[in-house]
C-alpha cells in the first residue's frame, strides 16, 4: 500500500512549527527556572531555544513548507524566548537587587527589563513589515536571538564563576539597555541566512562551524560571551565603516571626481552598491 501523500505532506508541514513550539517551550522553561532561582538552567534553556529557532526556518526552507502562519508563530515565540525570558532572567538574577539601593533604583531595574522586551517586540514587528524589501545580506538592528544570547551568556559566565548578581547589577543594567537599543537601532549586522545560498555550502563554512563547536565545548559560558560580544561589536564597525565609505563616495560625486584607476574601479562591489542604496534611503528619511 502506497503512503497517503496528503498525510505525508501535512506531517512535513508540521515539522518547522514543532521546532518553533520546542523553542517556545525552552523560553517558557527558562522563565520558570529563573523564578525558582535556577539561573544556570534558565540561561541554558534560552541558548537551546536559539538553536531551535535557527533550525525551524532552515527546515521550512528545505522542505518548502513556509507559510504566513509559521512566520507569525515564529515571531510570537521569539518574543517570549528572546525578549521576555532573557529580560526576566536578568531581572530575577541581578536587576531586582537594585531595589536595595533605593526605590528609584529598583524602578530603573524593572524598567530596563521592560525596555529590552519592548525593543525586541518593536524589532520583530519592523522585521516582519520589511521582510520582502529589506536587504537579505544584513539585519537592520541586532537580531533578538543575538541580543538575548549576549545577555544570557554574560549571566551564565558570572553564575558559573560564582559571582553574585548584586555585585554586577549596574553592568547588567547597562548591558540590558544597550542591547535593547541596538535591537531597534539602524545598526547593520551580517545575516548568516543570506549566505551561502542553496543547500550546498563551501567547505570553509563547515570548518568554521566545527571551530565554533570546539570553542564552545572548551568553555561554553566564556566562549559564548566572547563570540556574542564580538558579533555585537562587528555590527557597529560595519555600520561606521559603511557610513564613512558612502560619505567619501558621495563627496567625490558632488565634486565631479571621476576615477581613472582601474584598481579602484574594481573595488566597487555589490556590497558597495548596497551601501549606497541603504544610506541614500536613510538620508531621504531624515530629509
Amino acid at each position: 500500500m502506497e503512503p497517503d501523500n496528503s498525510l505525508r505532506r501535512r506531517g512535513v508541514f508540521l515539522l518547522p512549527n514543532l521546532l518553533t513550539s520546542a523553542a517556545l517551550f525552552s523560553g517558557f522553561y527558562s522563565i520558570i527556572s529563573g523564578i525558582n532561582g535556577e539561573f544556570e538552567a534558565a540561561a541554558v534553556a534560552i541558548i537551546v531555544a536559539g538553536f531551535l529557532d535557527g533550525l525551524d526556518g532552515r527546515v521550512a526552507r528545505l522542505t518548502n513548507t513556509q507559510s504566513d502562519f509559521g512566520e507569525q508563530y515564529d515571531s510570537l515565540a521569539d518574543l517570549i524566548s528572546f525578549g521576555l525570558a532573557p529580560a526576566l532572567l536578568a531581572f530575577n538574577w541581578s536587576l531586582a537587587s537594585l531595589s536595595d539601593i533605593s526605590i528609584m533604583a529598583g524602578k530603573l531595574g524593572w524598567l530596563a527589563s521592560f525596555l529590552f522586551v519592548a525593543c525586541a517586540a518593536l524589532r520583530l514587528a519592523r522585521f516582519n513589515t520589511q521582510a520582502g524589501i529589506a536587504d537579505k545580506a544584513y539585519f537592520q538592528g541586532l537580531a533578538s536571538p543575538a541580543a538575548a544570547g549576549t545577555l544570557v551568556f554574560t549571566i551564565w559566565f558570572f553564575v558559573d564563576n560564582g559571582v553574585a548578581g548584586e555585585t554586577v547589577r549596574w553592568l547588567i543594567f547597562l548591558e540590558t539597555i544597550v542591547l535593547g537599543i541596538l535591537m531597534f537601532s539602524r545598526v547593520r549586522y551580517f545575516s548568516f541566512k543570506a549566505t551561502p545560498r542553496g543547500d550546498k555550502v563551501p567547505a570553509l563554512w563547515i570548518f568554521l562551524a566545527v571551530l565554533v563547536i570546539v570553542l564552545l565545548a572548551l568553555d561554553p559560558p566564556v566562549m559564548g560571551m566572547i563570540l556574542a560580544s564580538g558579533y555585537v561589536i562587528s555590527g557597529l564597525l560595519v555600520t561606521i565603516a559603511g557610513r564613512r565609505n558612502w560619505k567619501l563616495k558621495r563627496e567625490k560625486r558632488q565634486e565631479g571626481v571621476v576615477r581613472t584607476d582601474p584598481l579602484m574601479d574594481a573595488e566597487v562591489s555589490e556590497a558597495d552598491e548596497t551601501d549606497d542604496t541603504y544610506h541614500e534611503a536613510e538620508e531621504q528619511k531624515r530629509d
